[in-house]
């Protein structure tokens, strides 16, 4: 087994692109710094993580995951109907705005204004990509696999 292919505890230095079906960028880390993950670290889902197993440095490889696989379907239960009350008043909503929700052990929940009708702001905490196939194409840059 080669040093240079990535196993289930192996630290992953790579370039990736999520594209939508369309081949719209849904993501991608090519124009900042490349994404350095931990297998099993949980920054990426099973089934993200079980594409990459066996690839080696250097490897460029895309892969094809239906919703179920990449960030699931969305889920009618993640749809909340709110009073705009619960928003600054200098706040100025508009549909497709991403608001940061302060959760009670202190860390924030992103949700998408769906719509506005009078006083009550739909808002949607689904994955944004939630529904969506994706391609996931990734460059592995680099893989650390420590001595055991």
């Amino acid at each position: 087994m080669s040093d240079f292919v990535i196993n289930a505890q192996s630290e992953v230095i790579m370039h990736f692109d999520l594209k939508l079906e369309d081949g719209s960028a849904a993501d991608s880390t090519r124009l900042n710094k490349p994404a350095k993950l931990v297998m099993g670290d949980g920054s990426l889902t099973p089934n993200f993580e079980a594409c990459l197993l066996g690839l080696s440095k250097g490897d460029k490889k895309a892969f094809t995951l239906a919703p179920e696989d990449a960030f699931g379907q969305p889920n009618p239960d993640n749809i909340h109907h709110m009073d705009r009350t619960r928003f600054s008043h200098d706040l100025n909503l508009e549909e497709g705005m991403i608001v940061a929700f302060s959760q009670p052990d202190g860390s924030e929940v992103p949700g998408i204004v769906r719509s506005l009708a009078g006083d009550s702001v739909t808002v949607d905490f689904n994955h944004p990509l939630a529904g969506q196939t994706v391609i996931f194409d990734v460059e592995i840059l680099d893989v650390i696999n420590s001595a055991a």
